[in-house]
């Protein structure tokens, strides 16, 4: 069930492209997997308006993703697309040029507000109805540097932070979405939609969240460049929240220079006047001493370098690559792949230490569940406090929790709410100490600032100490397990994940597609400190000249992948089309706080 909310005479005016878009051979060449650079000097020179490219795209997603193979990453055409790029193409005629996305059609992931026609969801029918007031800071940022916003992505609902065992890509409202590389392979989550839209070429760039993988893990699923901006670089202001603590909002890129140069226009380069990350410093720096940089780059693009690899002293560390299961070891293809790409990097000119095996552990954040479980409860509460008109406006998480058991026959066909439940248990002290939460630390409870604490040292003690120690441009290591069969019984199938590092501290991230294994990609993540992101885009980039993996293994859109089994290691449980009737109502009924709290954060969130 979807908005799709596209007038008669908005599909009027494409349905001359719909049938090349159905068959994506015959969708013209010099637009898919065109750049950012490439489509603005195409539009400078007069050969192609916004316009035109706008409906280029709108055909695609008619014959792509709401048709053909169906990948369903884009929950939301925007019915003002048309007109927004009109408007551009009257600008640039008056040789007016507002920014680096001028003109070029951009997603949003389902929880970025926009004050217009637009549902802003989170993916679920709590949040429909009236349309958000007012645009997030990103949105509004992206229409005053000209772009425009094409429509809303799917994601995982709520962000990944309602269940447990939720299934990534999929949402109340918005279904499920799949991976272009094999349409019955996960997009991985929650910015599902926008990793997927990407690399589909829905959209030039489309923009998603994280707070601890969502933008990386899709970006790694849909082999695409996904950016995990410093907190506070982008505001959330006007963005459906899990934790003010970790969220952040970046993007998504077919190339480093595509999600460079989004980058640069979202971005708040000072306090936005709504989000208080703006005006500071994330977490891991927060008592260092170390201030927020008064002249934050304009234009990310600057630091893109085909050579910026030679020189560089990068740390590996692969103790992330061992797995969450001991009994689900991660695949020997994948660890090959990933260590074919090191060696890249080595003949590149980049020296690489290996930090594990000189000794260097990196801290477990054991207070960052707590931390996102505290924060949402009285996050989401606020940010219902600005919707009108939706069933949820002006209420708490208990009114989602409410909506949800009075509506489970759309919003829990096949999981619960267990972490909503959970969530709502928080006592709002952040002094009290709470059994529950446990840690080598405080073996008997902790508070919610104990948390804060445990978090903040593991950026000090992590990366940033790792770094130091070893004079390091950066630490790599693999992102994600390559996408797995989407799963309705058993929900998600992660074998390992590492945005972790980064995520309790608030430091960022780059993802870029490092390999492919049996028809699917595997990425390489770097990262660096808070505000890195110059470093991190310049290493990055010098990683993409020489590996090229993405413009060499472009999806596919197959109906699957011959990636089920590698050398008698499974990286799927046996796999259901649809939930039994039995399961999924007992998926579907209340589960109140009976979680067990030890477990670790949810991955992908």
């Amino acid at each position: 069930m979807k908005f799709r909310l596209i007038s008669s005479l908005f599909v009027a005016a494409i349905l001359v492209s719909i049938s090349a878009a159905q068959d994506q051979h015959a969708v013209p060449d010099r637009f898919n997997e065109a750049t950012v650079a490439q489509l603005q000097a195409e539009m400078s020179s007069g050969h192609l308006t916004s316009e035109e490219l706008t409906k280029y795209y709108l055909a695609r997603i008619i014959g792509l993703d709401q048709n053909g193979p169906g990948v369903n990453a884009v929950i939301e055409v925007n019915p003002d697309a048309l007109i927004m790029a009109h408007n551009a193409d009257m600008l640039r005629r008056r040789g007016i040029i507002l920014g680096p996305l001028h003109g070029i059609p951009v997603l949003l992931k389902d929880n970025i507000g926009t004050g217009d026609k637009m549902q802003t969801s989170a993916g679920s029918f709590a949040l429909v109805g009236m349309p958000a007031l007012h645009d997030s800071t990103v949105a509004a940022n992206l229409r005053a540097g000209g772009a425009v916003i094409l429509g809303k992505t799917n994601l995982s609902e709520w962000a990944n932070f309602r269940s447990f065992e939720s299934i990534s890509g999929w949402s109340g409202r918005g279904g499920q979405t799949n991976n272009p590389y094999g349409i019955d392979r996960n997009p991985c989550g929650s910015s599902s939609g926008s990793g997927a839209a990407a690399s589909a070429n829905f959209a030039t760039v489309s923009f998603g969240s994280e707070t601890d993988g969502s933008i990386v893990c899709p970006a790694n699923a849909n082999g695409v460049v996904g950016i995990k901006p410093t907190v506070g670089l982008t505001s959330r202001a006007g963005v459906v929240p899990i934790s003010h603590t970790q969220d952040t909002v970046g993007p998504h890129g077919r190339t480093v220079a595509d999600a460079a140069a989004a980058l640069g226009v979202t971005e708040s380069r000072t306090f936005d006047g709504s989000d208080p990350a703006t005006g500071s410093v994330p977490l891991g720096w927060q008592g260092t001493g170390k201030t927020r940089p008064k002249n934050i780059p304009t234009d990310y693009t600057q630091f893109v370098n085909p050579n910026g690899l030679q020189g560089a002293k990068l740390g590996i560390t692969r103790a992330g690559l061992n797995g969450f299961d001991p009994f689900v070891p991660t695949p020997q293809p994948v660890l090959d792949a990933f260590e074919q790409a090191v060696n890249a990097l080595t003949a590149a000119g980049a020296t690489v230490i290996d930090l594990d095996q000189a000794g260097f552990t990196f801290p477990s954040a054991d207070g960052e569940f707590f931390v996102l479980l505290y924060d949402f409860k009285f996050d989401v509460a606020n940010y219902f406090a600005t919707r009108v008109g939706v069933p949820v406006a002006g209420g708490t998480l208990q009114t989602a929790i409410d909506f949800n058991n009075a509506h489970a026959d759309v919003e829990m066909p096949f999981f619960n709410q267990d972490i909503f439940d959970l969530a709502e248990t928080i006592n709002p002290d952040p002094n009290f100490v709470d059994s529950r939460f446990t840690s080598a630390q405080f073996p008997n409870g902790m508070s919610y600032n104990e948390a804060l604490a445990i978090d903040h040292n593991a950026g000090v003690n992590g990366i940033d100490a790792a770094l130091s120690q070893f004079g390091l441009d950066a630490v790599i290591s693999a992102t994600d397990n390559p996408a797995w069969a989407t799963d309705l019984l058993y929900g998600d199938h992660f074998i390992f994940g590492t945005s972790g590092l980064a995520a309790s501290p608030g430091y960022p991230i780059v993802q870029v597609p490092a390999g492919m294994v049996f028809g699917v990609p595997l990425g390489m993540s770097f990262f660096g400190t808070a505000f890195s992101e110059p470093a991190l885009i310049k290493l990055a980039s010098g990683f993409e000249a020489v590996t090229q993996v993405r413009a060499h293994n472009l999806p596919t859109f197959a109906a699957t992948v011959p990636f089920d089994h590698i050398q008698g290691t499974t990286l799927t449980r046996p796999r259901q089309n649809a939930v039994p009737a039995a399961k999924a109502n007992s998926r579907k009924a209340p589960q109140h706080a009976t979680t067990p709290t030890n477990k670790k954060v949810p991955h992908n969130i």
